[in-house]
């Protein structure tokens, strides 16, 4: 989807080493050059889990490609290239993705939450120190059925031992690794009886979001009375976590819940979320968060239209914009409906702009169709017509080029004719290239505008004995300039021959410079022979 953009890679400045001379000089000033601002592409929400382990590859190898165009913004003297600072801070929700690996080809939340390794023993006196030592020793080499024996044995015959609080949660952890249905039914008893005596125990709050995984776990299974106590969980207003009630961390008995109802089937799931998402309360943004990205997961009919609901009426942006999101990876003709009535009627433009990235996600003529009628029309948001633009451009379909040609011709907005020019240029057709040497030749358009269209042509392959022939044909200075840029990010051995002949006979001071400039920074023993030959005249 980014590969395109690795074509700035091509502006490269080579300089070479200047010989020292008794007395000193000042260093040459690169001639200032008309390089197009990158635009600013649409980010993707960091918060979000991954949709799929294909997804996530084919994310990474984007940025792979992408990282390699920080040098860029060293280049001294190329003009616009600040943008690709803006760049890079698009792309950095995307790398937070690389974090959160799926396990089993299911998008999991990362597995955290409750302690997992037993505290050091603290009480050498204590007659249950031994006990806890080796239990502690047989977990830590996850033997579970064995280190869940000895914790239960410090229970029983320990009551009072400064160990045997904790005892409870080690025992019932230790039981739900070893994942066998008895013992995790026995874990959950172990957690309650912890509730109920020891409610100061140090893993009282762990305990919490490891019974949510033991009854997700269970309800997986198909038991309905833990899926009934996860149900709960999730609607309990008072949560007994040692955070805050509105902590959006996994530590919070109902994150953890809702992070069990991963496990769950649809149909056991889909009415609990259901509930969350209807919740108004101060407290539940967190839980609507998490049950948006669940509710994701779970593909039922009613799927797309509780995310639309939530995407219309949600009171959090961000629960919202992560609805949006993933009615986007849902990807079906509905979701295309859904986003579709988002971009045309929706009030809110940073919602309208996530609508139009989860459209550009869909690989389906009617999402492209979509962004089509939405970058068209006159009325809608500048900056998300733009954005519409950016992703027509990035789906490489002769369908979008022929509609951004014919926009062109209508617009008055130069931002927009900008993004028009940059978009068409990421497609790389022969049509496309002949339309930007048309657009730089129209002397009609303003010449900023002339300029880029000529920098994407040469940076997108127009034929090198057009550009040759250009110079000679315009009389424009800056298009001239231009040119002479142009000429040294070419690899041709024509492109070379016109900056010498530039270099040796252009009556104007300003372009001999300008092409000497860019002489000196090539590599080509020729450069260096015309630039020695120049310098004996």
């Amino acid at each position: 989807m980014f590969a395109t953009l690795s074509l700035l890679a091509a502006v490269t400045v080579n300089m070479q080493a200047v010989p020292q001379r008794p007395a000193p000089r000042r260093a040459p000033v690169p001639p200032v050059v008309t390089v197009p601002v990158m635009p600013v592409m649409p980010s993707v929400p960091s918060s979000l889990m991954v949709p799929s382990a294909p997804e996530l590859e084919a994310m990474s190898a984007d940025l792979a490609e992408l990282q390699g165009m920080e040098g860029l913004q060293g280049l001294a003297g190329l003009e616009g290239l600040a943008g690709l600072a803006s760049l890079n801070e698009d792309l950095a929700g995307l790398q937070g993705l690389a974090a959160l690996a799926p396990e089993g080809g299911v998008t999991i939340f990362r597995d955290r939450g409750f302690a997992r390794t037993p505290r050091e023993p603290w009480a050498a006196q204590d007659p249950g120190d031994s006990l806890y030592r080796a239990a502690r020793q047989q977990l830590n080499r996850n033997r579970y059925t064995e280190a869940a024996r000895l914790f239960s044995d410090l229970i029983n015959r320990y009551t009072r031992s400064t160990y045997t609080p904790d005892a409870y949660y080690w025992a019932a952890f230790a039981l739900y690794k070893s994942g066998e249905d008895a013992n995790l039914e026995q874990a959950v008893v172990l957690l309650d009886k912890q509730r109920a005596q020891y409610s100061r125990a140090a893993t009282r709050g762990d305990s919490e979001a490891l019974l949510s995984r033991v009854l997700g776990e269970l309800a997986r299974r198909g038991n309905q009375d833990a899926a009934r106590r996860l149900h709960q969980i999730v609607g309990d207003t008072s949560s007994t976590s040692t955070q805050s009630s509105c902590s959006d961390d996994d530590d919070d008995p109902r994150i953890a819940a809702m992070n069990a109802l991963l496990q769950m089937d649809a149909g056991n799931a889909v009415p609990i979320l259901k509930q969350v998402l209807a919740r108004r309360d101060a407290c539940s943004a967190a839980l609507r968060r998490k049950a948006v990205f669940v509710l994701s997961q779970k593909r039922t009919e009613e799927t797309e239209d509780i995310m639309l609901s939530v995407a219309r009426g949600d009171p959090d942006p961000e629960v919202r914009q992560q609805a949006v999101f993933w009615l986007g990876q849902v990807g079906s003709e509905k979701a295309i409906t859904a986003l579709d009535s988002i971009v045309t009627k929706a009030t809110d433009e940073e919602l309208i702009e996530k609508a139009i990235f989860a459209l550009s996600q869909i690989h389906s003529p009617r999402a492209q169709q979509a962004l089509r009628d939405f970058a068209g029309r006159d009325d809608a948001p500048e900056d998300a017509r733009e954005k519409a633009v950016f992703w027509l451009g990035q789906a490489h379909e002769a369908d979008n080029a022929a509609f951004l040609r014919q926009l062109y011709g209508r617009l008055t907005n130069e931002d927009l004719k900008e993004k028009i020019i940059f978009s068409l240029s990421q497609m790389r057709s022969a049509e496309n290239t002949r339309w930007l040497m048309d657009l730089a030749l129209n002397q009609k358009e303003g010449i900023d505008l002339r300029k880029k269209a000529l920098f994407w042509a040469g940076q997108t392959g127009a034929d090198i004995a057009d550009l040759v022939q250009l110079y000679d044909r315009t009389t424009d200075q800056e298009m001239k300039e231009q040119l002479v840029f142009v000429y040294s990010q070419r690899h041709e051995a024509a492109a070379l021959d016109k900056m010498i002949d530039i270099a040796r006979h252009e009556t104007n001071r300003e372009l001999r410079k300008k092409a000497i400039f860019w002489l000196g920074q090539s590599r080509d023993p020729r450069a260096a022979q015309a630039l020695l030959e120049i310098i004996n005249q």
